[in-house]
């Protein structure tokens, strides 16, 4: 069924002309004379971002213009178009001419009217376009929820959403598509053998778990996903500041982006066989934390001396990600929030990826941006691997000081051996401030590139 934010081409609407400073003379001399002289009255002239709400003779609003970047402009924002579900009157709202990305301006008008109203409401607004020719209505409104309800786990604080809740949440979204889900939780992580998961969450008072569900037809393409699911980081006994800690509740935003990828791809029915490895933690501060200098076992047989409390996240994604390539699965994905040094690198927009797989990196980098999804690759810079080594252990959790990110992804793939390809990607899942398509607060990311790619190559 089509998102409630979609009309069908039989409901009475009103136009929008996307225009750009070099069209808009030639549209504006086709619109009646009150539009025209109103649009001068405001100095409209096309200008990207720019609108103006047209009237007819009567002062009834006759239609919009809208403002895009120009061919020849060095950046266009596919996602543009999504600030009119957020400025314009309630309505029902049509393309008049052809937007250039007709689906990616779908999926950006109602993505951008997204809010976080669990705690707050706000004032509702019916602001809906009627379904672009060409457009798959289902596909986009499959997305849109997917990335609607990971944004909700994201921005939900940790008193909603402990591990307890992530478990909940990853639950409902394998049922709702008849995937067979299990949960391994507190001790019985020992007695089977995932010690750093139960480490990093053994001091919460909720306990750490693993959660695991598997779907579609065992012979198809095996496809795994596992995604970093720290409920609240404090940093543990290496404490982090307070200023640090404002945003940590988004430290699942990588078991965010993984369920957001699951619905998506269970719910188009691709196929392939999958599976979703989220360990979920929290890392808390008690007598009975794990501290630095602690030396852990792991599910691989690779001892970790613990450099650093904070750098926990790469510790429960080691045990799922011997899991996950146990199975030698055709692909590993990870999702997380894993390090600092990749917002220094490339900032809250662009995450960095890593993987060994140049085809398959190339294809993620030309995904990234034919869906408005972008990543950058990174390299997995193997003379750094021997900022991880350790005196008393087999590595450490930490390298050095500079190149955090790219040492986080060699810690990690030092558990993927068996897998034919694995490819990590280190998010931000949080939008700073509002863009058009993607307001301020939790984000998805990386997650709409994956299904897409994975559409490619495993569909006609």
């Amino acid at each position: 069924m089509p998102h409630a934010l979609l009309a069908a081409s039989t409901e009475p609407s009103l136009p929008i002309w996307l225009v750009t400073e070099r069209t808009w003379s030639d549209i504006s001399s086709q619109l009646p004379k009150a539009a025209q002289g109103f649009a001068k009255a405001q100095s409209f002239e096309g200008k990207a971002g720019s609108h103006c709400l047209l009237p007819d003779a009567d002062g009834n609003l006759f239609g919009v213009a809208f403002g895009l970047a120009g061919e020849d402009a060095k950046q266009r924002d596919p996602f543009a178009i999504g600030k009119l579900a957020t400025i314009l009157p309630d309505g029902v709202y049509r393309f008049e001419n052809d937007a250039p990305d007709a689906t990616l301006a779908t999926l950006a008008w109602i993505l951008g009217s997204y809010g976080f109203t669990r705690y707050r409401k706000r004032s509702k607004k019916s602001v809906r376009l009627v379904t672009p020719k060409g457009v798959d209505a289902e596909d986009v409104t499959r997305i849109a929820n997917a990335v609607f309800r990971s944004r909700d786990l994201v921005n939900t604080p940790t008193n909603d959403l402990g591990p307890d809740g992530i478990e909940a949440a990853a639950r409902e979204i394998a049922e709702a598509h008849g995937a067979r889900f299990t949960s391994i939780v507190g001790d019985d992580l020992l007695k089977q053998n995932f010690p750093m998961i139960h480490a990093v969450g053994r001091a919460s008072a909720v306990a750490p778990r693993l959660t695991d569900f598997s779907w579609g037809d065992e012979s198809a393409p095996r496809i795994t996903l596992v995604g970093k699911g720290v409920a609240f980081d404090t940093g543990g006994l290496d404490i982090k500041p307070p200023s640090s800690m404002l945003m940590m509740r988004k430290d699942m935003g990588g078991a965010a982006a993984t369920l957001a990828l699951a619905d998506m791809i269970m719910g188009a029915k691709l196929p392939v066989r999958l599976r979703v490895l989220i360990p979920a933690v929290e890392n808390s501060i008690s007598s009975n934390a794990f501290r630095p200098g602690d030396i852990l076992n792991s599910r691989k047989g690779i001892t970790v001396e613990i450099g650093n409390t904070d750098a926990e996240g790469r510790l429960i994604l080691a045990d799922a990600l011997t899991l996950a390539d146990e199975e030698k699965p055709d692909l590993i994905v990870d999702f997380a929030t894993l390090t600092g040094a990749a917002r220094t690198a490339l900032g809250p927009e662009l995450p960095p990826f890593y993987t060994d797989d140049d085809e398959l990196a190339l294809d993620i980098a030309r995904t990234g941006m034919e869906v408005n999804d972008p990543v950058w690759r990174m390299p997995l810079w193997a003379p750094y691997q021997s900022q991880l080594d350790s005196k008393y252990a087999d590595m450490n959790n930490v390298g050095g000081p500079m190149a955090g990110s790219i040492t986080a992804a060699l810690f990690l793939r030092r558990f993927v051996s068996e897998a034919k390809a694995h490819v990590h990607f280190d998010i931000f899942a949080w939008n700073p401030s509002t863009r058009p398509g993607r307001p301020e607060g939790g984000e998805v990311q990386a997650a709409r590139l994956i299904y897409a790619l994975l559409k490619k190559r495993y569909t006609l």
